[in-house]
């Protein structure tokens, strides 16, 4: 089991992100100090992996190559670093996969960290946090742009919150494939391209535009690109505008093709990729009424290196989501407060056997606090309804591994446990999730009255898979359906590969002398 961690981080503690972008992978390693991370370290490497997505969404051989070879440099980069202290996330190729987990768990090995895929919206906020903390604290409002190899992402945020974020299925990579096929540039393919980007940026244009911001910047490579060839062509000094994006249209066309390209400033390996983030702007611009656009270095891998700390200085977003998603489906808070003490208190006996630790006490309580989520669509099967949701809500702060992780403890906590789903999670979870579910099922059962009720008298030991409960007597006797419930129990948490041994005790009082 491999989490973010939960603890502080020392002064001068080391910390790295790995992003595994669809253009570029990037590495950087900062120095935690005076409560901000400060880079001593970066590393990119151009591995064009959306280049090597398939029509049937497998990854050809050679950018699978590519991919593990990059990822073994940054391997031995990393190898005395902290693991606790690493995150790496994968982002649009990786989800588009066909089959990503194959290439997850090679791509883990090689760079010796396991790597998360996040979604496009978690990329998106991810991207806000590394782009706010490199400007100045303003109380208006900014729009983030991001062109990657295979999504672009859109975020208007204020202050240190992202307010709207959107990620669309277009980038340089993708984007210069699929209308620039061989290189080759025309106006009539320009204007194919600018009309269906276009119309995928509606989706939410006229949101924005109502939301409006004060300031927009591009972050990321293919801005800066932007940015340097439009400043090598005067067509702009500081910002890039409209004035820049047309005269940059123009020289590309009139380029026709990218082995054509002359621009100031554009490395021979951006240059096959250049005309399709410039479509991409232009079309942003339009449909969005940009006016300037002002291009930074940050991005997602320094929002990364944030998010690791505001996790370990106790703001992390993963908490607000659950809360958040409780509170939309109306959870009795009392009770699910009441599942997850008895649940973190059964934790707490076996921890010294299976070490759960931070990590565990709170996925437990994230999984309790959402146990009953679906008993907002129906009583009957509202386990399953419960993790349909959170495989599928929109949760900032969770990869997609956490998230199928939560919705899998959630969907298991009642009735026959499914294996299947169990099989389904990366290996690294499995364990720790069936020793999850076995406490969070324990808990909901002996919380089953829905009334403040204290555990009774129980010893818990365990010795890997197998479970012993012993309770007194009189209590078994007082309580006869979580009697029946706990028998019923012994076969069902075999399905977690647990065998549980429950015993009746008659505790006897020792003898004072």
């Amino acid at each position: 089991m491999n989490t973010p961690p939960s603890s502080e981080i020392s002064e001068d503690e080391i910390l790295a992100a790995v992003d595994l972008g669809s253009n570029s992978f990037h590495l950087v390693v900062a120095r935690f100090q005076h409560g901000a991370p400060r880079v001593i370290d970066r590393m990119k490497e151009t591995v064009r992996l959306a280049a090597g997505l398939k029509n049937d969404g497998m990854l050809d051989a050679e950018h699978r190559q590519r991919a593990l070879n990059c990822l073994a440099r940054f391997g031995q980069r990393i190898a005395s670093i902290d693991s606790r202290r690493v995150r790496a996330v994968a982002t649009n190729t990786v989800r588009r996969l066909t089959a990503p987990d194959a290439f997850l768990k090679e791509a883990g090995t090689t760079l010796g960290h396991p790597i998360e895929v996040v979604s496009g919206r978690e990329e998106a906020r991810l991207i806000y946090l590394g782009v706010v903390h490199s400007l100045p604290i303003s109380h208006q409002r900014r729009l983030v742009i991001d062109i990657g190899g295979g999504s672009t992402e859109f975020i208007i945020g204020q202050q240190r919150q992202p307010l709207h974020a959107e990620s669309v299925q277009v980038g340089c990579v993708a984007s210069s494939l699929r209308f620039f096929p061989g290189g080759k540039i025309t106006n009539k393919r320009w204007l194919r391209a600018k009309e269906e980007i276009g119309m995928l940026l509606q989706q939410f244009a006229e949101e924005y535009r109502e939301t409006g911001w004060r300031e927009c910047y591009g972050s990321s490579g293919t801005a800066k690109a932007i940015e340097t060839a439009a400043i090598g062509m005067q067509l702009c000094e500081n910002s890039i505008d409209r004035h820049a994006i047309h005269g940059l249209r123009e020289a590309i066309l009139q380029a026709g093709h990218v082995d054509h390209f002359d621009f100031k400033g554009i490395s021979a390996e951006r240059r096959p990729v250049f005309a399709g983030g410039v479509i991409i702007l232009e079309s942003a611009f339009e449909s969005l009424g940009i006016e300037h656009m002002y291009a930074i270095d940050t991005a997602m891998r320094e929002g990364m290196l944030w998010d690791q700390i505001g996790r370990a200085e106790g703001s992390d977003p993963r908490r607000a989501s659950i809360a958040s998603l409780a509170r939309r489906h109306g959870v009795d808070e009392s009770q699910s407060t009441r599942v997850a003490a008895s649940a973190q208190q059964l934790a707490r006996i076996v921890d010294g056997n299976w070490k759960l630790g931070e990590d565990g006490m709170e996925w437990l309580d994230w999984a309790a606090q959402v146990h009953e989520i679906g008993l907002s669509i129906a009583h009957s099967q509202h386990h399953r309804h419960a993790g349909y949701i959170l495989r599928n809500a929109d949760m900032p702060g969770f990869s997609r591994d956490e998230q199928r992780l939560l919705a899998v403890i959630v969907a298991c906590h009642r009735r026959k446990p499914d294996k299947t789903l169990l099989h389904t999670l990366p290996v690294r979870y499995q364990l720790f999730a069936r020793r999850i579910i076995a406490l969070l099922r324990l808990a909901v059962l002996f919380c089953r009255a829905r009334r403040p009720e204290t555990l009774p008298d129980l010893h818990l030991h365990v010795d890997g898979s197998q479970v012993q409960l012993q309770l007194p007597t009189d209590w078994l006797d007082q309580h006869p359906l979580s009697n029946a419930d706990l028998q019923v129990e012994r076969s069902q948490i075999r399905e977690l590969g647990l065998q549980l041994d429950l015993q009746s005790v008659r505790w006897v009082a020792a003898d004072d002398g």
